[in-house]
């Protein structure tokens, strides 16, 4: 009585339906920089309508790494490929991705400040916090203190061991795989990865059409060793305030 007792509780057990949690979600990174005008182009058009219009996120577990192209030099020195000012905001969105515990609203922290550099616009990134209602004096703090650079260090370090090596920005991985020049098909990648059972309406009618993105926004990248700047930045001055 006792084992037909155990199999009946097995039996409910497996027949309950399965939650679909962090271990189901397909493990998406973005390796990329600041001032890149693709890297903007594919955070504002494509990475958010993707995962916020297209309801992608409820099946993403995403990562971003602003680092890049930038490059160490001597005397405690980078050179970021953007010049100084792009060395400044990866820290600033390196403190969002640090600080704020939504991953929603740091996305979009970090959408609005790209979309201000698609329009020339990039010194303007405070503005952001205000327009999302988001309390300034943390990421003030962290981006004015040596923990903001900290932070650059520690994805500068996760960037450099990455295997294969990037060889340009946008640098997308899904599930470990790098997608290297075909990175505009990223949602197609993360249709076929996902093994689990939430229904997404998108994956399933073949909304995210894998050429859509290709056919309304420019490819493109930017490639390592192509410095547009010499300029270095020193995280020994003080941060503009």
């Amino acid at each position: 009585m006792a084992s037909l007792h155990k199999i009946l509780v097995l039996l409910f057990l497996l027949a309950m339906p399965k939650s679909h949690g962090v271990e189901d979600k397909v493990k998406v990174s973005l390796y990329y920089e600041a001032l890149c005008p693709y890297c903007a182009n594919f955070i504002v058009n494509q990475l958010g309508k993707a995962l916020f219009q297209w309801n992608l996120i409820s099946i993403v577990d995403l990562k971003m790494v602003p680092w890049g192209n930038t490059q160490f030099a001597p005397n405690n020195e980078w050179i970021c490929q953007h010049g100084p000012d792009e060395c400044e905001i990866d820290i600033v969105e390196a403190c969002a991705i640090d600080l704020l515990p939504q991953k929603g609203l740091r996305f979009k922290l970090i959408e609005c400040i790209e979309s201000l550099n698609l329009q020339g616009r990039h010194a303007e990134w405070k503005s952001c916090l205000n327009s999302l209602k988001i309390y300034p004096n943390p990421i003030m703090d962290c981006y004015q203190s040596r923990k903001g650079v900290d932070l650059e260090l520690k994805f500068a370090d996760e960037t450099l061991k990455l295997n294969p090596p990037h060889r340009f920005v946008p640098w997308v991985i899904v599930n470990n795989h790098p997608l290297q020049e075909d990175y505009q098909n990223f949602v197609g990648y993360i249709c076929k990865a996902y093994k689990g059972g939430n229904k997404i309406q998108a994956c399933q009618q073949h909304l995210l059409d894998t050429n859509s993105f290709k056919e309304a926004n420019s490819s493109g990248v930017c490639y390592r060793n192509e410095n547009k700047h010499t300029m270095p930045f020193s995280y020994n001055f003080q941060l503009h305030t």
